[in-house]
């Protein structure tokens, strides 16, 4: 396709990804951007639901919502909680605020990479933050047994798993996460971040949830607005027991959600079918991008739970000139992780997306391959990356991980969301 017109310095202004209303904005007329970065749920709402919504946009618009108890006790009968352990937030980045200032006194140990607010939310209030660095020959894949001597060794009063784990997609068991709850039961707090879980098809209940309502130190967040693809409303929720619950609702405003959550809040019961279905769907999905992904020479594509895919490139490839590339020339906006704790920019994460919408990603990054393609052509043969070869289509279960080379990792401080 024909250039898109949009200026790509957007996407280096800052440590967090570029808006899709400034892309849209610095578009050429009648551009298209398919959003492959911010990881929303493509199949829901559905179609209808957002035609309800507009519908009562002006009441929406115009009048006060109820106050957050009000909403946060329909949420609690919509999903079978007691409203005595939940506390409802304007997004999961509020609670790790509220729970940075309330509940993180010294010190709190998070794996990376993961979401960057878990370490640099505590990082600017001046806590110390152990950061156990999760490895690239392991998939990135979190060991428990591992983690909990490093919290040890590093006496951190806090700790913080993220359940699935952004960007790699890795999931763990729910009984490996209770167990790690109780071994950690003199810790101040012990978070179990879900954002992604319901995106996971593991297990039929994978939420440790009703569990750490039970236990004196821990607490669950919960991400509503990637779970209903409406990251724009900013609405989430923690689980925890009474007294943790209590302390972060009473620090909470009366109001702190809008109008347009309390209407999702209470159009939830009715769809629940239709939010079931897009899992369903989004599943099918990840297992058919990951082999559509396997199908370009040299990517490395890691195994995941979450509404994304986490990929190493080529060596020959820039994840930020591929990004700028795809945005440029195919209008496909993509997630580079180089300002990702644990990460460079040899690494995407690349969010599930339909079939049709994934055709335009391989196509574009096809495209920016054929440079290397050609270059190989001019090299001696030994010294060939293999371009002319596809290597087989490994199945659903197999990856084969690159080895991991001395100084690989280097530490950043930057946000990264």
């Amino acid at each position: 396709m024909a250039g898109t017109g949009i200026d790509t310095s957007i996407l280096h202004k800052g440590a967090h990804s570029a808006s899709y209303f400034d892309l849209s904005r610095s578009a050429g007329e009648g551009v298209e951007i398919v959003d492959f970065c911010i990881p929303c749920n493509p199949y829901f709402p559905t179609p209808e639901m957002f035609d309800e919504l507009s519908r009562d946009l002006k009441n929406i618009l115009k009048y006060y919502p109820s106050d957050s108890s009000s909403i946060t006790k329909k949420l609690c009968s919509v999903l079978g909680l007691h409203p005595q352990t939940v506390a409802m937030a304007n997004g999961s980045t509020e609670l790790i605020t509220w729970i940075d200032h309330l509940l993180i006194k010294e010190s709190v140990a998070i794996p990376i990479p993961t979401f960057g607010r878990w370490t640099d939310q505590p990082l600017e209030t001046g806590k110390r933050v152990d950061m156990f660095p999760l490895q690239e020959r392991d998939g990135f894949r979190l060991n428990l047994d591992d983690y909990v001597r490093f919290i040890r060794d590093r006496g951190s009063r806090v700790a913080v798993v993220c359940n699935v784990n952004n960007p790699d997609g890795c999931y763990l068991p729910r009984r490996d996460v209770i167990r790690f709850m109780d071994m950690l039961g003199d810790l101040d707090l012990v978070v179990i971040d879900e954002s992604f879980i319901d995106f996971s098809d593991m297990e039929q209940y994978p939420s440790v949830g009703p569990d750490a309502v039970i236990r004196s130190n821990a607490v669950v967040l919960k991400s509503l607005g990637k779970n209903f693809g409406l990251h724009g409303i900013r609405f989430g929720y923690l689980m925890a027991n009474p007294a943790i619950a209590g302390k972060i609702g009473k620090a909470l405003p009366k109001w702190n959600l809008n109008s347009l959550a309390e209407k999702v809040v209470f159009m939830i019961q009715e769809h629940e079918e239709e939010y079931e279905d897009s899992l369903r769907l989004l599943s099918r999905d990840r297992r058919a991008m990951a082999g559509e992904l396997a199908r370009i020479p040299g990517l490395t594509v890691f195994p995941s739970q979450g509404n994304f895919i986490l990929v190493k490139l080529p060596t020959e490839w820039s994840g930020t000139a591929l990004r700028d590339y795809l945005v440029a020339n195919h209008g496909v906006y993509t997630r580079e992780c180089g300002n990702k704790l644990g990460m460079t920019s040899q690494f995407m994460r690349l969010v599930v997306r339909p079939g049709r919408d994934v055709d335009r990603l391989i196509d574009g990054m096809m495209d920016y391959g054929r440079q290397f393609r050609v270059r190989s052509y001019e090299e001696p043969a030994e010294t060939r990356r293999g371009w002319e070869t596809p290597r087989e289509e490994a199945p659903d279960n197999l990856i084969q991980y690159p080895s991991r080379r001395p100084g690989e990792y280097t530490a950043r401080r930057a946000a990264n969301a």
